[in-house]
């Protein structure tokens, strides 16, 4: 038997989710995987690397939750929001019976995580407004256990109407998690449903360091939940998911001047988009510019293959999102420094289409 025959048979029809990272390029110009654009210094402060970290760091724990505005037994700290993710199918999720349902087009991991795990995946298409289907929605929640719901969307960067993620809620009470992803929360915080956790005890929120706190490199998340959810999710995360240093980096960015940080890099960013929007609205070859309250834009582009290529090849790249439900002819763009701006807007002024 090959090395392959002994995996299991869902693994290997399973197609990874296809980061930034794995797609590689030789740019000079990231705007392909939502990072902020310069990097944030911090200094080490622990050195006792020769014992174990706390499993759930206290300093990171009571510092997120006074950030976010709840109790510290309703946060749980993990390797980026990701394994959040993994945490709740694995916790919540009975291979060959339970379902994990979700609303493409959105975040990719949903779905890869799910099919690793051999859970059923149940795709509900967004409606042609990127809004939640919710009586497709009601038409096939039999069955499931968790709704992953990202608000504000990745890749579309527009927010879920939160009137719908209510009657969401309504719907699932008492048969299903509603996950509320808000890894870019940060340049909405009007829009968080923070607020909702006592009204809700099926509402999850994921969170991370790795846009708004300039941190994609820390690897580190937070599932805010309330205390039931978190004490299973507890059951089986692994016994150190932090490392020190990641531990110690976290705690400084959650202090209060490590947030008031983050606000001025949001405040600079919001900025940018504002200016790349308008440009990117007087380039010939942009057929649409959407409307984002994220550190990304989608547009829609004439020959957009053509167009990612010819950037690609400037060392300009960007991020290809044609293969996702309804967003043909459609590039998504991290919002970057100024310079980085200057650089696409003039590369696509120089498209002939």
């Amino acid at each position: 038997m090959s090395i392959e025959e002994l995996a299991r048979d869902n693994v290997r029809a399973l197609t990874p989710y296809q980061s930034a990272r794995r797609l590689g390029g030789n740019g000079d110009v990231w705007l392909n995987a939502n990072e902020f654009p310069t990097a944030v210094s911090f200094e080490l402060t622990q050195q006792s690397l020769n014992r174990y970290p706390e499993c759930q760091p206290k300093a990171v724990i009571e510092n997120y939750a006074a950030y976010a505005g709840i109790q510290p037994e309703q946060v749980l700290v993990s390797r980026g929001a990701d394994e959040g993710i993994e945490l709740l199918i694995r916790a919540f999720c009975e291979p060959g019976k339970d379902a994990v349902l979700y609303c493409p087009p959105t975040y990719g991991m949903y779905s890869v995580s799910t099919e690793t795990f051999n859970v059923e995946l149940r795709k509900v298409p967004a409606l042609e407004n990127w809004q939640l289907d919710l009586q497709a929605i009601a038409d096939n929640l039999d069955g499931v256990k968790v709704v992953f719901v990202c608000s504000p969307n990745n890749p579309t960067g527009q927010l879920i109407n939160p009137q719908d993620i209510r009657s969401l809620l309504e719907m699932t009470r008492g048969k299903a998690l509603v996950v509320a992803d808000e890894a870019y929360i940060e340049f909405c915080p009007q829009a968080t449903l923070t607020g909702w956790l006592a009204e809700y005890p099926h509402l999850v929120i994921l969170r991370t360091l790795s846009k708004a706190f300039a941190l994609a490199g820390l690897r580190c998340g937070f599932t805010l939940a309330n205390k039931e959810v978190i004490d299973l999710l507890m059951k089986v995360i692994a016994p150190y998911p932090l490392s020190t240093p990641v531990a110690d980096i976290a705690a400084q960015a959650l202090s209060p001047e490590g947030i008031a940080a983050m606000r001025s890099r949001v405040a600079q960013i919001v900025d940018e988009r504002a200016y790349l929007v308008s440009q990117l609205k007087t380039i010939p070859c942009v057929e649409q510019v959407f409307d984002s309250e994220t550190n990304y834009i989608l547009a829609r582009f004439t020959a957009s293959s053509a167009v990612f290529k010819s950037l690609w090849d400037q060392g300009i790249i960007l991020r290809d999102q044609n293969k996702q439900p309804s967003l043909s002819g459609c590039l998504r763009i991290t919002v970057g420094t100024r310079e980085e701006s200057q650089r696409v807007i003039d590369a696509l002024n120089a498209e002939k289409v």
